[in-house]
């Protein structure tokens, strides 16, 4: 990959190849980046001429970036405390491959299994693809277990193959369907936006990857957030305002009509259903929701 173009900088970015891909890819879309990619390639095009890209797996994104290889990238905290990587935290990004919810790495065992409590695991087997990260996790504890790489389908290992697991899960549904019993959450991770540290001392490198995270931000906050648009007569704008009142200040503005408000104002998407019917009863028309792009605060 290139690191200069023209005399001006190109920034190398790590996109997360898997589970992370698609949502990934749309986060960027709607961040405003049009990304071009080939079933069999590896190195999607950006529409930016200052973005080099690469799909690599999050498990190894982190390493990368520490070593250089890449400016900056996208992976879990998981994969960044499993590798222990010296790596600098440009922003937090609450996304995942179902939905917003922060992933959880469990400690899981047969439902019938004697195991209760961590301190259970004394002396047992367990498999899992986050080896060294449970294994400081399990010595912190005072625990000493044999911990297994596995190299997937680690839900079905036990009891036969191991005694208990370390998994990753967003839901818990695919554990419940295994017949398995989560004894306790070891981690709590969410996507992060990670930089090399000398490609973060690089002036041109740092306020372009602090523009890309800008960006992203601002995506992932107008995912759960609408635009509603309203008329309001006078007589009913107290009523209506009341009703927004626990929201950021709508914009107002007068219309030509006397007497009447164009009131615009961002709400959490979930309060749609219920706030429009209340608004139209107290005295609003002309309501019209919209999608957002970005909410940059």
């Amino acid at each position: 990959m290139k690191t200069e173009r023209d005399g001006g900088c190109v920034l190398k970015l790590g996109l997360p190849k898997g589970s992370l891909q698609e949502s990934t890819l749309r986060l960027f879309k709607k961040a405003g980046y049009h990304i071009s990619v080939s079933a069999r390639s590896y190195y999607p095009v950006f529409d930016d001429p200052e973005i080099e890209s690469m799909l690599i797996r999050a498990q190894e994104m982190a390493r990368y970036v520490e070593d250089g290889v890449l400016d900056c990238g996208l992976t879990g905290l998981d994969w960044i405390l499993e590798q222990n990587a010296d790596v600098v935290e440009v922003a937090e990004l609450r996304y995942g491959k179902e939905g917003f919810r922060p992933v959880h790495w469990v400690v899981a065992v047969p439902a019938d299994s004697k195991i209760k409590g961590l301190r259970d695991l004394n002396g047992k087997r367990v498999a899992t693809e986050l080896v060294g990260f449970t294994k400081r996790y399990f010595k912190s504890k005072g625990i000493k277990a044999e911990v297994d790489f596995s190299w997937g389908a680690t839900e079905v290992k036990p009891p036969y193959l191991a005694d208990a697991i370390v998994e990753i899960t967003e839901t818990g549904t695919s554990l419940k369907a295994n017949n398995l019993r989560i004894v306790e959450t070891i981690i709590e991770s969410t996507t992060r936006f990670i930089a090399n540290r000398k490609a973060w001392h690089d002036k041109r490198k740092r306020q372009k990857m602090e523009n890309v995270a800008l960006l992203l931000r601002g995506a992932l906050a107008a995912e759960e957030k609408v635009g509603l648009k309203m008329n309001v007569p006078e007589k009913a704008f107290k009523k209506v305002q009341s009703l927004l009142s626990a929201m950021h200040s709508p914009t107002v503005s007068c219309l030509s009509d006397k007497g009447w408000y164009a009131i615009d104002v961002v709400i959490d998407e979930r309060t749609v259903r219920d706030i429009i019917p209340k608004l139209k009863s107290a005295g609003a028309s002309g309501i019209v929701e919209y999608q957002l792009n970005k909410v940059i605060p």
